[in-house]
This record gives structure tokens, sequence and C-alpha cells, in this order.
């Protein structure tokens, strides 16, 4: 990526609804050139594509938690089996695979404490391979959304 594609990424993660002809005008190119950069980006697969940013209160989520979960046996099959499972539960938001002394990472958005605590108890502690985890409650949330291109190491 060159510093326009890199500016070009930056300005539609600030607002990915702008229109290819305000794009071109805040990066000074032509709109023809904008138009043909946004397109090989997405090609690249640097864009994979748009969505809208919703507040999880609004869809009665109030409570967000991080769940640490560790597995065993250690084994593909059991790691794979356990994030697909994860992944379809309603509640999960983001599913990590980790490395160290967790294996997973689950981000989950609730209605509230006692539904938090009925996942745990309903969804989670009669999973057998579930050998323990440990949940923290999130206060408050501070994202990077248009996080910039780092410089190459080297």
């Amino acid at each position: 990526m060159d510093e326009l594609d890199s500016e070009i990424v930056r300005l539609l993660q600030t607002d990915a609804r702008q229109s290819n002809r305000e794009l071109a005008r805040q990066l000074g190119i032509a709109p023809s050139t904008c138009l043909e950069r946004v397109r090989a980006l997405h090609r690249r697969g640097v864009i994979r594509g748009y969505h809208a940013d919703i507040d999880l209160v609004a869809l009665n989520r109030g409570v967000q938690a991080l769940v640490s979960v560790q597995v065993r046996p250690l084994s593909r099959a059991v790691i794979d089996a356990f994030k697909d499972f994860a992944s379809g539960l309603p509640e999960v938001l983001h599913t990590f695979v980790l490395s160290g002394g967790d294996d997973f990472l689950l981000h989950v958005a609730v209605q509230d404490l006692d539904h938090l605590h009925a996942f745990l108890m309903d969804r989670l502690s009669k999973r057998g391979e579930i050998i323990g985890f440990r949940t923290s409650v999130i206060f408050r949330q501070v994202s990077n959304s248009a996080p910039a291109r780092l410089p190459a190491s080297g």
C-alpha cells in the first residue's frame, strides 16, 4: 500500500458512506482515479466490507464481558469444535483463539448480569472440554475505529 491507499483507507474508516466524488475531493485526485484505487483495495482484500456501528444497548445487550476459556485435551479437533460452538452462540460477539494460558477469549454481550450468569452456567459450564473459565465484566469500551498502517519493520 502506498500513501494514497493508506489515506483512502483512513478516510473510509472515518466515513464509509461518503461518495466517491467527496472522497476524491478530499484526496485531491480525479474521481475516476479514486474509484479505481478503491476497487483495487477491494480486489486485494484490504477493504473487506462496510458495516454499521450499532449501539449494543439498543439491541438489549447492555452488559458486555470477556470470558477466558481453557479447554482440554488440546487438539485441533477440540479447538475447532469449541470455536464453532462458541461462534454460533447468539450472546458471543467475537471468538478469539489464543496462545498462552487461555485457549479462547469470548467477547459476549447480554441483557444484564443475570443473563451473563445464565450464559456461563447453562452454556459454558456444561461443556465437557472446558476445564476452566474466568469472566471480566466490561465497564467501558474505547475502540480505535481508524487504525493507521504501521511502518514496515526493518
